[in-house]
């Protein structure tokens, strides 16, 4: 069967599995607003879920067969195996299926310009900042990003046909599905090797997604990560490079850390002062989330000083080191970084924060991530005080029986870091709330639901009044 094009089902039932995803919740609101039926499964009640059933969408939670009955067309994402039982009753009566990635692509298609941003880490981040600095510098541009950002109201916007923004996940090839005019890579890391087997595997990847660029496209990648240089190299596109340094052709000049971590520089490009930039959000990683952004909007003729002006009011997207809360005097964020680098990253700007104590509360996120990558998470939590982990939240996987928590926690003692096994939310919260004090600073971290520890300390609130 031939894949199903998203135009041909204008006005009729569309199916979405997994619809609670934050790619998928964002399609979703995207098709209904054009006009499509859009129903849904998924496997529990969550935020998006709520809202889209607050737009007028059916979700179904759990998977069965009766949820898919009467939809002309059904979409899935890379982790629905064929087995679900929703997707075989679809190949039993002959339903069309596509794969989120593959719909992204076909949302994509008749704009001007697409620009798809990619890399291990800081997707999300980078999205947010440019569609936030398209939308101030009057671009009206189309966005689907991975995560909330209150600029946009939502995950997702229907712009002009002009210029489309889109976070661009490996995970599966899913980027190979994508029509770029410009690419921006912000790195190439180790992740997914569940999939991909190794590093190489995963430079072939970025290889491929990159080589989508039609003749005259445009690559952005960091000039100091050597596999993306090594990348560019490789392909005859035009291409540009941002860093820290003058080597790079966009880079900070006269960089200021300031209170609570948040930089500000000069945007440099070629040795030419383009504009002042102040950022709202800390950490060392964001000049580089900045720099992409920024050089993105220059390649589509967006005002800089503009441009920079949105970005000074740019405060993250939700679940990038979002302040949850305060409880009993101490201050509580989440971060959505599930790597050993986004964790270390997102530490990294918990002990900006002038906190009497910094505790790290980790969710590890799938078995085969924690195993492929283990020994980088016994120490990716080090600059913390303490060190809270929590049972592997399992996603699209099942249990092998040869990983644990327990296994991370002690390997983690061995180097050093101060760890302890808290299996369940009620576990950690009465850790936490036997030991911390006054002044102290909680990150909780993993992109599975760990956020809603952060939901139920709030709702149970001070121990003292």
């Amino acid at each position: 069967m031939s894949t199903p094009h998203i135009r041909d089902f204008k006005d009729k039932r569309v199916h979405m599995i997994g619809i609670g995803g934050s790619s998928m919740s964002g399609l979703a609101e995207m098709l209904l607003w054009q006009g499509y039926h859009i129903t849904g499964s998924d496997n529990a009640h969550s935020h998006a879920v709520e809202r889209l059933e607050e737009k007028g969408v059916q979700v179904y939670i759990g998977h069965d067969e009766k949820n898919v009955q009467g939809a002309d067309m059904l979409v899935f994402s890379a982790a629905i195996h064929p087995d679900n039982p929703e997707r075989a009753w679809a190949f039993a009566h002959d339903i069309p299926q596509i794969e989120r990635a593959e719909l992204l692509g076909q949302v994509m298609e008749g704009h001007r310009d697409a620009v798809c941003v990619s890399g291990t880490h800081g997707k999300t981040t980078t999205t947010s900042m440019l569609a936030q600095m398209l939308l101030d510098c009057g671009l009206d541009p189309a966005v689907h990003i991975g995560g909330r950002l209150d600029a946009l109201g939502g995950s997702t916007r229907i712009g002009s046909e002009r210029v489309f923004v889109a976070e661009a996940c490996e995970y599966a090839g899913s980027f190979l599905h994508m029509h770029p005019t410009i690419a921006v890579v912000l790195n190439i890391e180790e992740d997914h090797l569940d999939y991909y087997g190794d590093i190489q595997h995963i430079e072939e990847a970025f290889n491929n997604f990159c080589s989508l660029l039609p003749e005259n496209g445009l690559i952005l990648g960091w000039g100091e990560d050597e596999r993306v240089v090594r990348m560019m190299a490789r392909l005859d596109r035009r291409h540009e490079t941002f860093g820290y340094t003058d080597a790079c052709d966009w880079y900070p000049a006269n960089l200021v850390i300031g209170d609570l971590g948040k930089p500000s520089f000069d945007l440099m490009y070629h040795g030419e002062k383009l504009a002042a930039v102040r950022l709202n959000v800390a950490g060392r990683f964001n000049i580089l989330n900045a720099l992409a952004s920024l050089a993105a909007a220059h390649a589509l003729g967006a005002d800089m000083e503009k441009a920079a002006e949105s970005l000074s009011r740019f405060a993250g997207a939700h679940r990038r080191f979002e302040h949850t809360g305060d409880i009993d005097g101490v201050h509580m964020y989440h971060d959505y970084g599930h790597n050993p680098t986004e964790m270390r990253g997102a530490l990294s700007v918990a002990c900006e924060q002038h906190a009497n104590h910094v505790w790290a509360v980790m969710q590890p996120h799938t078995y085969s991530r924690v195993k492929t990558l283990f020994n980088d998470y016994l120490t990716c939590t080090q600059a913390a005080d303490y060190t809270l982990v929590t049972d592997i939240f399992a996603a699209r996987e099942k249990d092998p029986g040869d990983i644990n928590s327990q296994m991370l926690v002690d390997g983690m003692r061995a180097h050093g870091v101060n760890a302890v096994l808290t299996p369940t939310f009620d576990d950690t919260e009465a850790y936490l709330r036997a030991h911390w004090q006054p002044g102290d600073l909680v990150l909780t971290m993993g992109c599975g639901n760990i956020n809603l520890l952060n939901e139920q300390m709030q709702r149970h609130g001070d121990t003292k009044k």
